[in-house]
């Protein structure tokens, strides 16, 4: 999307050009989904006044954080993941599964976060988006009947230890001093680690219940 075309649909040229710009090896988003991803963004930017739903000041950095961290990482998900039921753990401001959402519109993402007031604000950002639910309650009371569980920013401890009775499948975004957590949970059969590229030493993993180990995803 040029800067002139976002213009014109409201969205500022600059946030266009840092999506395209960064993830344009991974990722090629239509002039629908960079609007999409800019309502989030407004949203996210005039709620963060009232309440911390992130440290990050509006800018590129927040873009390239939140937003751009997210689609690396839903580029990356398996083949097997098409048209799969996704649940984001923990949330918070929509991260991963919003951005998730926006960019796989095959996927059926539900956003689990248990602060009541980040789940309103997930409510309202997310209207905009069919294939997105929100489900205010801790992980540990949700249903199981998904596909995936993924999660960002949360210590994979907290998620691993329910994650066999939400999922088969799981993907995480956590920075390396965390991945020798994983290590520690056999059951489940890992991947090959994916480097994000904006040299902040994180990584993507994705793995798969040892039950099902023959289907696990290798890096793309």
């Amino acid at each position: 999307m040029s800067a002139h075309e976002s213009e014109q649909l409201g969205v500022p040229g600059w946030f266009g050009e840092v999506l395209q710009r960064e993830l344009r090896p991974w990722v090629q988003l239509s002039n629908a989904q960079i609007g999409q991803l800019y309502v989030h963004y407004k949203l996210l930017e005039r709620w963060n006044e009232k309440m911390n739903l992130t440290s990050l000041k509006p800018g590129v950095e927040l873009v390239v954080r939140h937003y751009c961290e997210s689609l690396f990482f839903g580029a990356h998900f398996p083949g097997a993941a098409r048209a799969a039921s996704i649940v984001d753990i923990g949330s918070g401001a929509g991260f991963p599964g919003v951005p998730i959402a926006v960019l796989r519109p095959d996927c059926q993402v539900t956003l689990v976060e248990s602060n009541q007031r980040k789940s309103v604000f997930l409510r309202e950002a997310s209207r905009h988006l069919a294939n997105v639910s929100v489900v205010a309650e801790r992980a540990e009371e949700v249903k199981p009947s998904f596909g995936w569980a993924v999660s960002r920013a949360v210590n994979p401890r907290d998620l691993l230890v329910s994650i066999r009775r939400l999922a088969r499948s799981v993907g995480m975004l956590l920075g390396e001093s965390n991945y020798a957590t994983l290590e520690s949970f056999n059951s489940i059969a890992w991947s090959k680690p994916i480097r994000l590229p904006w040299g902040d030493r994180r990584l993507c993993v994705f793995g798969v219940s040892r039950e099902t180990d023959q289907n696990v995803p290798r890096e793309t």
